[in-house]
């Protein structure tokens, strides 16, 4: 970001109101008249900060029926999101506090006026609602499963092997750092399926042991060798197994994703096509997962394939 933008943003947000405009949008979407009512402020004068932080892509809004929905805009440059950020973070002051105080009040009286699927419909996976999680989705929908002997590549700290450990027959997570590997072994201890070990995923020494089903979640991305990595999985795969590969999208974000000592730049999907057939594998399919929101918009690529 340049001296000219930055001096654009901190100019615009000289405005005590459009810090507290921003600040309840970085919460929740809302309203003008629900904005009004919580600041105390006559909407006309809501409406015209909220033009000029919508102009300068600081919000951003949707319709649903009559209303506009305003919330604070997620995608603006990484440079200027780490500005906002540090903005936030140095402000403590009781009119927001008031603000944000008031503000479950405005949206009950939204809820009793409209109902809460109504007023989120269409941006429905935003919001938040009781017992309403990621993570409870995520194993309710486990439980359809029935993966059989299961080997998880560069497995981190057990987490996807503990979301998997009730439907398989068993685990064996690998991964190359022995804090994570110890981290992990404490984490699964519970579950009499799961092993874990310290392993390089570009040579793995499990001996004559075979899976119905190889995880690559986010490994590639670590694989100095990436298609002697898909080889190896392959290799440890029984007939009629599958390989579930994701990893980032090929991107040129260098510097973001160098703190996470990531080895390279992601791939296309060709790319993983390639891989997964030079390995003796037929792809299933191979596609984009996710494109997130926030600057710099990292894609996710999936690819599932078989052993035939």
């Amino acid at each position: 970001m340049d001296l000219a933008t930055a001096s654009s943003v901190l100019r615009l947000l000289a405005d005590p109101t459009r810090v507290r405009l921003l600040a309840l949008l970085e919460r929740e979407e809302l309203t003008v008249a629900e904005l009004a009512a919580v600041l105390h402020l006559a909407q006309p004068r809501v409406s015209t900060h909220l033009a000029k932080l919508k102009e300068a892509e600081l919000v951003r809004d949707r319709r649903a029926g009559v209303s506009a929905y305003y919330r604070a805009n997620s995608e603006t440059d990484e440079h200027q999101q780490a500005l906002l950020k540090s903005l936030r973070e140095s402000i403590d002051d009781a009119l927001l506090r008031e603000d944000a105080a008031r503000l479950p009040g405005v949206l009950a009286q939204r809820a009793r006026e409209e109902g809460w699927a109504d007023t989120v419909a269409g941006d429905m996976e935003r919001h938040y609602s009781p017992g309403r999680t990621w993570e409870t989705l995520a194993r309710s929908l486990l439980q359809l499963l029935e993966t059989g002997d299961v080997l998880d590549i560069a497995s981190g700290d057990g987490i996807t092997a503990e979301l998997l450990a009730p439907h398989a027959r068993s685990i064996v997570c690998v991964d190359s750092s022995e804090r994570v590997v110890e981290a992990a072994a404490q984490r699964l201890k519970p579950f009499a399926n799961v092993e874990v070990c310290m392993g390089d995923m570009h040579a793995l020494e499990l001996g004559e042991r075979r899976f119905d089903l190889v995880l690559m979640l986010h490994a590639l991305t670590y694989a100095e060798h990436p298609a002697k990595a898909v080889a190896e999985a392959s290799r440890l795969m029984r007939s009629g197994g599958r390989l579930l590969a994701v990893t980032l999208g090929r991107h040129d974000h260098r510097a973001v994703v160098e703190p996470f000592d990531h080895r390279n730049l992601g791939f296309s999907a060709n790319e993983l096509s390639r891989f997964a057939n030079d390995a003796g594998l037929n792809v299933l399919s191979c596609n984009r997962l996710s494109r997130e929101r926030k600057a710099p918009h990292f894609e996710v690529i999936s690819l599932l394939a078989r052993k035939p």
